[in-house]
């Protein structure tokens, strides 16, 4: 039922996010803009574009504001705000350590239920950001390989990366919904069935292209983020957090899977443990294990 209210859940915010654009990009475009003298309802060219970034970059953001919503009610977790654990007050005076000294607001702090050991933080900004472990990370790792990870995630958001991500997504985005349009359109004026039916199929092979610079943006910032790691807490108990956490995912997920026939996760692009392969790992979300093991090497 948990998977179904999910589904449900996001079908109903997916068109909320569309009609709030509609209704919010025609009032921008015949209203506001050309109160300021700027009026883009006699070009087809160029209101095809206003409305690209309008969708384009306003579905992105939403997105990205919601992305904490969404984290804490696609799993099951409890918020750490008074610790009572050794392992709660590892976590929670870390995280806390590391915010002070990168002079940004204290991240939420979440644990959730997993065996499979991983950690991931995600927010509209910098000063509201959650960071959330599994339990079988602080399970299974040592107390400095913890801290390692910890380290890793407060990176992500220190460097803002969930906001260059965001941008880098309505900016494809944008494109996506242009050049399919203005591709579509001759079809559309002779035939409307027709024209949309191919103004969809652009925007599924167009939307595919455009996740190869979006999975390497995402692979370089797994690099940056380790490296924060590395200088924040050593080189050595990140090289340990990663291979322990790669062997132990994967002998869980392996047995998950055979077991129960388990779906990709939905979050594992924010993770520090995810998508690795894809099709000559260009459309991987994280960089092999390896890779990220051997630059933490070349730093030491």
């Amino acid at each position: 039922m948990r998977w179904s209210k999910g589904i449900f859940m996001l079908v109903i915010t997916n068109l909320l996010i569309f009609f709030t654009l509609a209704i919010s990009g025609n009032i921008l475009i015949h209203f506001v803009l050309p109160s300021f003298g700027i009026d883009l309802r006699g070009s087809v060219v160029t209101q095809d574009f206003a409305w690209a970034l309008i969708f384009g970059f306003g579905g992105a953001f939403i997105s990205l504001w919601l992305s904490k919503f969404f984290a804490k009610r696609g799993m099951r977790m409890q918020r750490v705000e008074q610790p009572s654990t050794p392992k709660e007050r590892l976590v929670f005076n870390t995280i806390q350590e590391l915010a002070g000294r990168e002079g940004i607001k204290m991240p939420e702090v979440w644990v959730y239920m997993d065996d499979v050991p991983n950690a991931f933080a995600t927010g509209p900004t910098r000063n509201s950001a959650m960071v959330a472990v599994s339990s079988g990370l602080v399970q299974n790792l040592s107390d400095a390989e913890v801290k390692a990870v910890l380290a890793h995630e407060v990176g992500h958001v220190t460097n803002g990366d969930m906001l260059a991500i965001t941008l880098l997504q309505g900016l494809m985005n944008t494109f996506v919904y242009f050049l399919a349009r203005m591709i579509s359109r001759p079809i559309m004026a002779r035939n409307h069935f027709a024209g949309f039916m191919v103004y969809m199929a652009l925007q599924f092979a167009l939307s595919i292209l455009a996740m190869i610079p979006i999975c390497w943006f995402s692979r370089r910032r797994e690099f940056r983020a380790d490296a924060y790691a590395a200088s924040a807490m050593g080189a050595d108990p990140m090289i340990r957090a990663l291979a322990k956490i790669d062997a132990l995912a994967q002998q869980t997920l392996t047995s998950q899977h055979r077991e129960e026939g388990m779906n990709e996760d939905a979050l594992a692009t924010l993770k520090i443990h995810g998508q690795s392969r894809g099709l000559g790992h260009l459309f991987a979300t994280h960089p092999p294990i390896e890779d990220r093991i051997a630059a933490l090497r070349h730093r030491t």
